[in-house]
């Protein structure tokens, strides 16, 4: 290579690496002023140890951007170019990582500033109290010092969760700090069975029985039918139907209906099997009037299966392998007796219904909380957030109360519960700094 050129390649190398440097640690920090929190929001935020667990991401993340970035404004001068752009590329990797992990952060945080931060706050007031049940029925089996999820708002048709500790791929393999559960923008109402689905998928990871529940389901299903494609799908579908049971002993049969609602469908989709990790509509509801025999709910089992049944008869049409279809009776309810009722080993031997409780007393409150709602009345204030759920879902299908209206007295009294925030902006920050 000419002298010129070697000489315009380097000013051209160096011209890429200030560019670079000026904009490779700018995310490495995010607090309440920078995702615009004014002192009105604070009843509505996170709290700061959300805060530090996001800037604790942010600053590892930062470190290595750094380290990375030394190497090459050290060695850019005497490195052939093509290993000067190598070195360049992993400086860009870091900095990907800390843009997106920033995005997603500054996504979740700054709609606490909107007007959406009162449901936001009562979604993780919700959220909490699945926790809650699960401390009050199981002492010390779940770390209490864990972080609560956290909600955001979101496209997409259904909730959906980042545990916490997944490795995200849309952070490049960045480990989640803390549970995030989205809500689609239209699914904000405080009446959605299907969020305390999500919460539930987040309890079973912290349970740690995902692999037990697993292993449990295929050899039970093995057991019943000698059939290893039937114990290899319901196997494949152990966690979604976790998480639908959970959310049953969570809302009781009106989280049973809401489920159902949520997967009402034009039969081709209900009757259709697809290979994945969500149940065939059909079956999937089947599962959940199994599980409210289970509870003692036998008059809401049957209605329920009575109109499921109505709107889809697999004898006028079907897209289900006919071994599922044909042996759906027999297994669902050793499905729902594993995942529901038999003991775990990181349970301390003790069932899904040991550790959640939903008992016959507890459907009674929520339906006298659904006359008080209907009545335009509050619902008793020692009523549980997850209870209010199904007693606003009660409340919806009578008809009698405006939806709006119902939503925004649930949003009101659930945000009254928000865990107390730092009274000024400026405590907020002091806090994030302690």
């Amino acid at each position: 290579m000419e002298a010129q050129a070697v000489m315009d390649v380097r000013a051209f190398l160096r011209a890429r690496i200030l560019g670079l440097a000026a904009r490779a640690r700018r995310l490495a920090r995010i607090d309440y002023d920078s995702v615009g929190i004014r002192p009105q929001d604070l009843p509505y935020v996170p709290s700061p140890e959300h805060f530090k667990a996001a800037n604790a991401r942010l600053a590892s993340i930062d470190r290595d951007i750094g380290r990375r970035l030394r190497v090459v404004e050290r060695e850019w001068t005497h490195l052939p170019p093509q290993r000067v752009l190598i070195d360049i590329a992993l400086v860009e990797r870091e900095v990907d990582r800390a843009r997106r992990a920033f995005g997603m952060f500054f996504e979740v945080f700054s709609q606490r500033g909107s007007t959406y931060a009162p449901v936001l706050a009562a979604h993780d007031v919700i959220a909490k109290d699945c926790y809650e049940a699960v401390h009050q029925a199981a002492p010390r089996l779940l770390d209490r010092k864990g972080l609560a999820p956290v909600t955001y708002l979101e496209h997409g048709y259904s909730p959906a969760t980042m545990r916490r500790g997944a490795v995200l791929s849309r952070l490049l393999g960045e480990a989640n700090p803390f549970a995030v559960i989205r809500i689609p923008w239209d699914r904000d109402n405080p009446w959605q069975a299907v969020f305390m689905h999500e919460v539930a998928h987040n309890l079973q990871a912290d349970m740690r029985i995902w692999q037990e529940n697993k292993a449990a389901v295929a050899k039970r299903v093995l057991a019943a039918s000698a059939d290893p494609m039937l114990a290899k799908i319901y196997a494949r579908w152990h966690k979604e139907i976790f998480a639908d049971l959970a959310a049953l002993l969570l809302g009781g049969p009106a989280a049973a209906w809401g489920m159902a609602r949520f997967l009402t469908h034009p039969a081709p989709r209900a009757l259709t099997y697809r290979a994945g990790f969500h149940p065939t509509g059909f079956l999937r509801v089947l599962i959940l009037v199994e599980m409210l025999r289970r509870m003692g709910f036998a008059a809401d089992a049957a209605r329920l299966e009575r109109v499921w049944r109505s709107l889809y008869d697999p004898g006028r049409f079907h897209r289900l392998p006919p071994r599922l279809l044909d042996s759906a009776d027999k297994l669902i309810p050793h499905v729902v007796d594993e995942i529901g009722f038999q003991t775990r080993r990181n349970l301390a031997h003790r069932a899904l219904a040991d550790v959640i409780l939903f008992r016959r007393e507890d459907e009674e409150a929520i339906k006298a909380a659904t006359r008080r709602l209907t009545e335009g009345l509050l619902p008793d204030p020692a009523l549980a957030p997850r209870h209010l759920v199904s007693a606003a879902s009660y409340a919806l299908q009578s008809g009698r109360i405006q939806p709006r209206l119902l939503s925004k007295r649930v949003v009101a009294r659930l945000a009254e519960d928000h865990p107390p925030a730092p009274v000024t902006l400026s405590a907020a920050q002091a806090a994030l700094a302690a």
